[in-house]
């Protein structure tokens, strides 16, 4: 298996950055939707237009891409497993897993905006909307850079 892998390897590394951007992007988003979700009137046509784009955007970006990332990252350390003994890998799936753990933070609160509670504030949203970029920085870093 991993010699049918290792042939494909290049092309699976290019699907996994594919997904890793689709769902950074997601991931940068979705807190600015809940900035204005908090900024909307309660009951209101907006609060429901936010609603469903928080939706579709959960389900058919976010939580699909997140899933592809994971399985394409398992398909290339199967292919070449000599990554799991380097120090950077080691930083970069902490990481990862960091924002995996964002993403289901995420996802539980897109679920309580759903039945209207407001969780936190705008100014933590706003906060939280950096933290995926900061985060996919260093992981950036590490992959190209592999400083240890």
């Amino acid at each position: 298996m991993a010699g049918l892998l290792l042939q494909f390897y290049l092309w699976i590394k290019a699907l996994h950055l594919v997904m890793v951007i689709a769902w950074m992007a997601g991931m940068m988003y979705l807190p600015r939707l809940f900035v204005y979700h908090h900024q909307s009137q309660k009951g209101g046509e907006a609060e429901q237009f936010f609603i469903k784009m928080q939706r579709r955007l959960m389900k058919g970006i976010i939580n699909p891409s997140m899933v592809a990332v994971w399985v394409l990252g398992i398909l290339m350390l199967i292919a070449n497993p000599e990554i799991l003994s380097a120090g950077w890998f080691h930083v970069k799936l902490i990481l990862v897993v960091l924002i995996s753990a964002i993403h289901g933070f995420y996802a539980s609160s897109r679920r309580k905006f759903e039945t209207g509670v407001r969780p936190r504030n705008e100014k933590f949203w706003r906060i939280m909307n950096e933290a995926p970029f900061l985060i996919m920085v260093v992981i950036v870093v590490l992959v190209i850079v592999k400083p240890f």
